[in-house]
This record gives C-alpha cells, structure tokens and sequence, in this order.
C-alpha cells in the first residue's frame, strides 16, 4: 500500500492546521534579515544584518511568541499576506507551497532532520553576525548581500525537488 502523500501536498495554505502551517518554516532565518527599500525604485534589498531577535547559530526567534509586540514591523506570514509579501526567497516552503511546487530534500519535513536546512547550505547559519542593533542606520546599506535570495551552491540540484528551473 502506498503511503499517503504528506500534507503540503494534498492541502492548500489555508486548509493547514497551525501546527502544519509552523512546520513549513525550514528555519533558514532569511526572512529575519533586515531589508532596505530604495526609495526611488521600491526595490528591495536584503543585508547581513539580522532582527535583534535572532540567534543567528540556530536560525531561531530568541521570542517567538511576542516578537511582534517586541519588533512592530515584524512581518507575520499567513495564508492572507503571502500574496503581497514578494521578497520571500524562492526557497522559501511558503511560497514553494503556493506555487505547487515540492519542497527540497533539504527541508526538515522532507530530510527528517531539523539541521538539514543550514548543512545544505540553505540558511543564515555562519553567514550572519550582526543584528540591527549593532550597526547604526546610516551604515545599514553597506551590508547589503545578494546571497538571501539564492538557492544553495552545495545542493546537487537533482536533489532540490522544489526548484523548477
């Protein structure tokens, strides 16, 4: 008998469950990085500073549940806001999922293991040691990285199921 087919496959966004909606997080820690807008093209670039409330070893929210009372301009992803959040990386299980494409076998859900996402390469892990607390904010645009928005080098791609190129 074949195996039924994990929930982010069988399940849109908004017919996850909380707990299955907080497992699509890989724990890569980008969307923690500060992001700077140009103010006169809107484009968005993404920096090696991250969120005051990063660990930047574990990739995790030092306060999760009240980050958004800490940091006001959190963005808390939902099934609702990921259509007008657009520089998630394309790595990113929520918008993988939103585009019914399959997760990496890099991704915890996929790889079983919880570390999997910063072996492959996939997360702010060693690659971040600022937080925006320790760089004033006139120096914020000298750390602008492009690195965010990559899929990992090290991944063999016939290993990364969730990319389509």
């Amino acid at each position: 008998m074949a195996e039924p087919l994990p929930f982010w496959k069988t399940k849109t966004l908004a017919e996850m469950t909380a707990p299955e909606w907080e497992s699509l997080c890989d724990g890569c820690g980008k969307c923690c990085l500060v992001k700077l807008e140009d103010e006169d093209t809107g484009a968005l670039a993404f920096t090696e500073i991250a969120c005051h409330l990063l660990d930047c070893q574990s990739c995790q929210c030092k306060d999760y549940e009240n980050r958004s009372q800490i940091v006001p301009d959190c963005v808390k992803l939902t099934p609702e806001s990921l259509d007008e959040i657009d520089w998630l990386p394309d790595s990113c299980a929520y918008r993988l999922v939103a585009d019914g494409d399959d997760l990496p076998n890099w991704h915890p859900l996929v790889s079983g293991e919880r570390d999997s996402v910063h072996r492959a390469g996939a997360s702010v892990q060693g690659r971040v040691h600022l937080t925006d607390r320790d760089v004033p904010l006139e120096h914020f645009q000298d750390y602008i990285a492009d690195w965010p928005m990559d899929w990992p080098e090290d991944w063999p791609a016939d290993e990364t199921a969730g990319r389509s190129s």
